[in-house]
């Protein structure tokens, strides 16, 4: 897939607000300052698409971009931010959870991870909620070169046993990006267009 237009349409915390088209959504989250800002701007091509912070916690914000006129990218807001007010965060999961227990555009969810750390607790709760959801999900592991292969290898592993002793039978699906490096950009982009493809036959 070639990414011909990208544009911000809305932000908003109200599920009910959200565009009303007709066409596939694919939501991007993960705990804030797992680098989804900068992996949205790279895949996009568009350096200033999703704002970029040294500040975690930016995005409080459900934010649509139509791209190509064919599907829509939302950006969530990051969860489990400590420096954020516990009143904002039991917003930021009302509003969320509406999201995904509403929308019936959304195709699939990328839950992003970075890579250098292993299997964290609020990250397998939120998958365990999609999974238990019906939410169709794939996992985004970020950074990747920011560790070494055999580190990268070994917590991905270490995620595929945490996960297959609880709630899931195997792995989700998988990516490995470096937003730097460019990495995952195709593999990501060509997920899309295939579930695209798929829906447009249905």
């Amino acid at each position: 897939m070639k990414i011909k237009t990208a544009s911000f349409i809305i932000s908003n915390t109200d599920v009910n607000k959200c565009p009303k088209d007709a066409i596939p959504e694919y939501a991007f989250i993960g705990r804030s300052n797992v680098g989804k800002s900068s992996l949205i701007n790279m895949i996009t091509d568009h350096s200033r698409l999703a704002k970029t912070s040294g500040t975690p916690g930016k995005t409080q914000l459900i934010n649509h971009f139509k791209i190509n006129n064919e599907w829509f990218l939302v950006d969530l807001p990051g969860y489990g931010y400590a420096r954020v007010s516990k009143k904002l965060r039991s917003g930021f999961q009302g509003f969320i959870k509406d999201y995904f227990e509403q929308r019936q555009q959304l195709a699939c969810t990328f839950v992003l991870i970075d890579c250098r750390h292993e299997p964290q607790k609020i990250d397998l709760e939120f998958m365990e909620y999609l999974g238990e959801n019906g939410i169709p999900f794939s996992i985004v592991f970020t950074k990747t070169d920011k560790i070494k292969l055999s580190e990268l290898n070994k917590n991905i592993a270490f995620y595929k046993r945490k996960m297959t002793q609880g709630a899931w039978e195997e792995m989700p699906k998988y990516f490995i990006s470096s937003a730097s490096a460019s990495e995952g950009k195709k593999e990501i982009l060509d997920y899309i267009d295939q579930i695209n493809v798929d829906l447009s036959k249905l």
